[in-house]
């Protein structure tokens, strides 16, 4: 199976306007586009009957005590951990893309409605993402943010982060997932159904110094 983007190419930066967040001189950021980008796939096994999207971050810092901090920068040394920021699950086995900005077309304060996905036919489903965490403790963004949510990493981090879009064809025509519709939760229920899957990397970064 191969998966591309005719939004970005493999191994090369995001454009600002499928991220979540774009530099600026005077606040280090400022929320962006936050367009979900092309995807398009082909060469499916016959005999598959339905697909899975995930995108996540592998590079989110583990501890967030540097993180956004005035003077201080993020180690490289840092463990890192996955941050979610799509899941989209029960893709019709007919579909062969994704439209650049089909799902997401901004940022949404206290996140975009789910699980069913709007203005698309069928019964396809977003998840949460890891938005929703992120936010649980801000007044203005706090809640449930389901579907696309572009890249956001830390202002001050000292590494370009890599966003694994992967594309999962799977043997059942829906997923059933046991408890909230999240990325950890899709990657365990799907396991056994896995019939390949294929992956692209965008890579972005928030630090003046890195994002050249």
């Amino acid at each position: 199976m191969k998966l591309w983007s005719n939004s970005f190419a493999d191994s090369n930066l995001i454009p600002g306007e499928f991220a979540f967040a774009v530099i600026d001189a005077t606040t280090h950021v400022a929320l962006s586009g936050n367009r979900n980008p092309h995807l398009s796939w082909s060469e499916v096994p016959a005999e598959m009957q339905s697909f899975v999207l995930i995108c996540h971050d592998k590079d989110a810092p583990s501890q967030g005590d540097d993180v956004n901090k005035e003077g201080r920068e993020v180690p490289a040394s840092l463990p890192r951990v996955d941050f979610f920021h799509w899941v989209l699950i029960d893709i019709p086995v007919t579909q062969r893309g994704i439209e650049a900005g089909s799902h997401s077309r901004s940022v949404t304060p206290r996140g975009k409605p789910g699980p069913m996905v709007p203005m698309v036919s069928g019964s396809m489903q977003h998840g949460l993402n890891d938005y929703t965490s992120w936010f649980a403790g801000d007044p203005a963004m706090h809640g449930n943010y389901y579907g696309y949510d572009g890249p956001c990493p830390p202002w001050n981090d000292s590494i370009v982060h890599h966003y694994i879009f992967t594309l999962y064809a799977l043997d059942v025509p829906r997923l059933h997932v046991n408890g909230k519709l999240t990325g950890p939760a899709v990657r365990a229920a799907m396991q056994s159904h896995i019939l390949t899957q294929a992956s692209l990397t965008g890579l972005y970064a928030l630090n003046p110094r890195l994002a050249k």
